[in-house]
């Protein structure tokens, strides 16, 4: 029996489906099920690989919004490859013939989708964010159930456009092993000292320069206080090393504080979250999700580049709900920061209140409920509604 799931190409599709993926795997019933993945190729499949995901690799074009010369000459030829991707994903799911596709959105899912409708395959989408991107908006008419990250009343798009009957708040689903860390073991792979509060600090699956640039500018400032990882992005590190070894250089004995990493992997981050005692973040919805599973409070600060806005949407919902406070790009700068680190720090009922309230928002299973939802489609098990 075959399961197809496809996304676009970024960590924040690939993580969500290993984490159901391994819930699926975990049921009795679901052991003859075989996994693929059709998409486009990129960094984070080999993660899929790892799980045992047969991939098929498709190809798939963007729809750019801004209009320029360069950008409307892009979308004429991207529109060749996404016809190019509906017959390879068409052509794929006739070998494969899945029972049930399941699509994380993004503009690598939309010509599985539509091949995928057209031969009568059930289809299960899952939104990520408050506000759906382009590929979920047109997706979503072929869906049968659409899974929601937030309530539905914060995402609207879909509450207004006659598809509200299909949709499921089931939170955003994460990797259940990123909340198993233990605080011990992360004190010594980081080899904390134990002296001062951990800032974590995550700039996404591909880092975020701008967090980089101000904290390297409140650098000094920051580890007189904290204890800081730093997860820079894989691209960044080498500069990241020598300007931090620089400025660093001025005061020796905060050295021992810093610790730079390009990436944290599934092992290190689990570990991270632990020891950490506040986050600072971008507001993709992989990332805020991780953050309240482990019941962190956090500082969040919004890609002003994300689609429709989206992460500053996300981010706003969960500041309204008390777990984070939100600093927009424009805002996030050296002495801002700093003084918002010790207006947190010197009042510590502002974190306690804070770590409850992500703990609340929080859905950890919400991979759990999705897998059995797919397994009640293919008829492997039987529960009730909106309950795993």
């Amino acid at each position: 029996m075959n399961l197809v799931f496809c996304g676009g190409g970024t960590g924040g599709h690939t993580f969500p489906i290993i984490a159901i993926i391994r819930e699926l795997k975990k049921h009795s019933k679901a052991k003859a099920l075989k996994f693929f993945y059709l998409g486009p190729k990129d960094q984070f499949v080999e993660n899929l690989i790892r799980e045992g995901v047969q991939v098929k690799y498709i190809r798939a074009g963007k729809i750019r919004r801004y209009i320029t010369p360069s950008a409307i000459f892009a979308n004429f030829i991207d529109i060749f490859k996404m016809l190019a991707g509906i017959g390879q994903a068409f052509l794929f799911l006739r070998i494969i013939k899945p029972r049930l596709i399941f699509s994380k959105g993004g503009y690598g899912s939309l010509p599985v989708v539509l091949a995928g409708s057209f031969l009568d395959v059930p289809i299960f989408l899952h939104e990520s964010d408050s506000i759906p991107g382009w590929a979920n908006k047109f997706c979503a008419r072929f869906a049968k159930k659409i899974f929601l990250a937030f309530p539905l009343k914060h995402t609207k798009y879909f509450s207004q456009t006659g598809t509200k009957e299909k949709c499921l708040f089931v939170g955003n689903p994460i990797r259940e092993e990123i909340t198993k860390g233990n605080k011990g073991t992360g004190e010594k792979i980081f080899n904390l000292t134990n002296e001062k509060p951990v800032l974590l600090i995550l700039g996404g699956s591909q880092g975020a320069q701008r967090i980089n640039d101000v904290i390297l500018q409140a650098l000094l400032d920051i580890l007189k206080l904290f204890e800081v990882i730093h997860q820079c992005g894989k691209n960044n590190l080498k500069e990241m090393q020598l300007q931090t070894k620089v400025i660093l250089q001025k005061e020796k004995s905060l050295q021992k504080y810093y610790h730079l990493y390009g990436f944290l992997n599934e092992e290190q981050l689990k570990h991270a979250f632990k020891v950490a005692d506040l986050v600072i973040s971008r507001a993709g919805s992989g990332s805020i999700f991780e953050i309240l599973a482990n019941g962190l409070p956090s500082i969040l600060v919004p890609l002003p580049e994300s689609a429709q806005n989206h992460q500053k949407e996300n981010a706003y919902i969960i500041e309204k709900y008390g777990a984070a406070l939100v600093i927009e790009q424009p805002n996030f700068r050296p002495h801002f920061l700093v003084k918002k680190l010790h207006l947190f720090f010197s009042k510590p009922e502002i974190l306690k209140e804070m770590r409850k309230r992500a703990k609340e928002l929080a859905v950890p299973n919400s991979a759990k409920i999705i897998a059995q939802y797919i397994l009640k489609e293919l008829n492997l098990v039987d529960f009730k509604e909106g309950r795993a």
